[in-house]
């Protein structure tokens, strides 16, 4: 279960790189009650979704050339020059440097042996979002690999991720946790479908996945994957926005 008491490799941070960061506001709006706050001036057309006053994701247009609209999850680090280190080391990809975000952190992006894109939030003045778990924010990430096998020593080199082989009916699948503080599940490994590409899909909790699917659809986006329940977890469903990222909704159990 995701927390906002934040430790390393645990998911702090989440963004959206889309070609139109206000017509992105303006699906996401009305699908999960979020309102954009620009960054300000500086900030290059970066900004803030927040659900009533607290942070649950951010948004910011595309700038690497041939970059596709997509959803990154960040994982708190304390030291994002050595994870960058820790990424090369372990067959990975540096696709964006370390750098300063002015005074509120340190950031670095990448792309694991497989080719799904990651990045890093080392905290300054922002510690990671305001809330998880709730409706309308972050609960849990998938990570859609060719090979599975390939992924677990790439995230345990750089995390330091407890993985667990579990499944789900006939369905293998990696179960991630981390292994400081409440030693808590983060998200899980899945198998990638043929011809689908490498890549981490965020679930944002909803009170209601099938009416959340209806809106989608409402609001220019696509389903992707059918809704479907999984015992003692919730009913979730794959979805994409108007210009294509893709994202799960889900109405946890409990």
């Amino acid at each position: 279960m995701l927390t906002t008491r934040y430790v390393p490799g645990a998911p702090n941070w989440i963004d959206l790189g889309t070609p139109d960061v206000e017509a992105a506001a303006a699906f996401y709006g009305p699908l999960l009650g979020w309102s954009l706050q620009e960054a300000g001036p500086q900030a290059g057309g970066y900004g803030f979704f927040e659900l009533d006053g607290k942070v649950v994701a951010a948004a910011g247009p595309l700038t690497q050339e041939g970059a596709v609209s997509a959803w990154t999850p960040y994982f708190h680090t304390a030291d994002a020059d050595a994870t960058a280190k820790a990424v090369e080391q372990a067959g990975g990809t540096v696709r964006v440097a370390p750098d300063d975000v002015f005074a509120k952190g340190r950031m670095a992006g990448f792309t694991d042996p497989g080719g799904a894109e990651f990045a890093v939030w080392q905290p300054g003045t922002i510690k990671g979002l305001d809330l998880v778990t709730e409706n309308g924010s972050l609960a849990w990430l998938e990570l859609y690999v060719t090979d599975a096998e390939t992924a677990r020593p790439f995230y345990q080199a750089v995390f330091d991720w407890d993985i667990q082989d579990i499944t789900f009916g006939d369905m293998p699948y990696l179960l991630l946790s981390t292994t400081e503080g409440e030693n808590a599940a983060l998200g899980g490994v899945r198998p990638l479908q043929a011809g689908d590409r490498p890549h981490w899909l965020p679930y944002f909790e909803v009170a209601d996945c099938d009416a959340s699917v209806v809106r989608v659809r409402e609001l220019g986006g696509d389903l992707v994957a059918p809704a479907a329940d999984i015992e003692g977890v919730g009913r979730f469903a794959v979805v994409s926005d108007p210009h294509g990222a893709r994202f799960a909704v889900i109405a946890s159990v409990g």
